[in-house]
């Protein structure tokens, strides 16, 4: 027997490496993004729905949808602007500032339905901090009844003691053509949960109480 092993050994290629053991095969590559992931990537899409609660009014929901890639801004709403009324916008997104930073999106809207109209508007945002003022204008021109034309925003003041709340005040304003501002002012609170978004806020708490309920989601 270990005269079978001598002559194996001697027969054995001395230039031959030795044998080493099998190496771990390379991680599998991820299959690269198709153009039309890339471009479902690109976009943001976010959904609101506002529930409103007026005392002696009708009570009403206000979905609206938008869409974002770089400086192009899409919206469509529904009872913003009147009760079964759509509108739809296109804008212009922009910022400027980092500390203090401020990002604004002027837009263009039409709406049909119950009103029609043709709409500038301005959406806008100014960071500083834990501080965030946020305001969304608009300028309805009803060409067939200039006397319904009117101008509306709502604005927050709000901060953030956490990253998944936000608490403060809001103010909505509607001037209707030749007439005086209409102002509401009331607290609002909103809490952040992943992509979701839960907006509570009560306007006129002394007098003619209005509650508003809002569900989002970005995607």
């Amino acid at each position: 027997m270990n005269l079978i092993v001598a002559l194996l050994f001697l027969l054995q290629d001395p230039a031959a490496p030795p044998q080493q053991p099998p190496s771990t095969p390379p991680p599998a590559q991820e299959k690269p993004p198709t153009e039309g992931e890339k471009a479902r990537k690109e976009w943001e899409y976010s959904a609101q729905v506002y529930a409103y609660r007026i005392r002696e009014d009708r009570d009403y929901l206000q979905p609206t949808f938008t869409a974002d890639r770089e400086w192009l801004h899409l919206e469509a709403r529904y009872n913003y602007e009147d009760h079964d009324t759509a509108s739809v916008w296109a804008g212009v997104n922009f910022s400027i500032g980092d500390k203090l930073k401020l990002e604004a999106t002027p837009m263009l809207g039409v709406a049909v339905g119950q009103t029609f109209g043709i709409a500038p508007g301005l959406k806008a945002t100014l960071t500083w901090w834990k501080l965030e003022l946020y305001t969304e204008y608009e300028y309805l021109i009803v060409p067939s009844h200039h006397e319904d034309s009117f101008s509306y925003s709502w604005t927050e003041l709000v901060i953030y003691p956490w990253e998944w709340l936000a608490v403060g005040g809001v103010v909505q304003r509607t001037k209707v053509y030749q007439t005086e501002w209409d102002s509401q002012r009331g607290f609002l609170a909103r809490v952040f949960i992943k992509s979701l978004e839960v907006t509570f806020a009560y306007f006129n708490p002394t007098e003619d109480p209005v509650y508003v309920l809002g569900l989002g989601v970005s995607f």
